[in-house]
């Protein structure tokens, strides 16, 4: 499944909430600090993320596209999608929602294209 980002998603972080309310996603804030670009990864869960300030690209691993995203806009990352962050220049502040409850160190945890399982 490729990457989604929803440019201009939501205005406020209530439209946020709704939308969470909506999903049954659990959030948690994660701020980006200043940082180079992330090598090609994925993740094992979906995530959702919600900008709410700052501003940085994603790579798509299968096409190395680059898809910018700032403030106001929703990314869809599907389980097990190969993607980077870009760098961030100043910090990016985010709404990451996940669907059960867990630890962002182990969800957000950087796994190589080549520990990706065969479908």
């Amino acid at each position: 499944m490729p990457l989604d980002i929803r440019k201009q998603y939501f205005e406020t972080k209530d439209d946020v909430l709704r939308d969470l309310a909506k999903t049954g996603f659990w959030p948690t804030t994660f701020v980006s600090p200043a940082s180079p670009e992330l090598p090609i990864h994925w993740h094992e869960e979906e995530v959702h993320g919600y900008v709410l300030e700052g501003e940085t690209y994603l790579v798509d691993g299968e096409t190395g596209e680059h898809q910018t995203f700032g403030p106001g806009d929703k990314l869809v990352l599907p389980a097990r999608t190969l993607h980077a962050e870009g760098e961030v220049k100043g910090r990016v502040v985010y709404i990451v929602a996940m669907k059960e409850p867990s630890n962002l160190e182990v969800l957000l945890k950087l796994r190589r294209p080549d520990e990706l399982p065969a479908d």
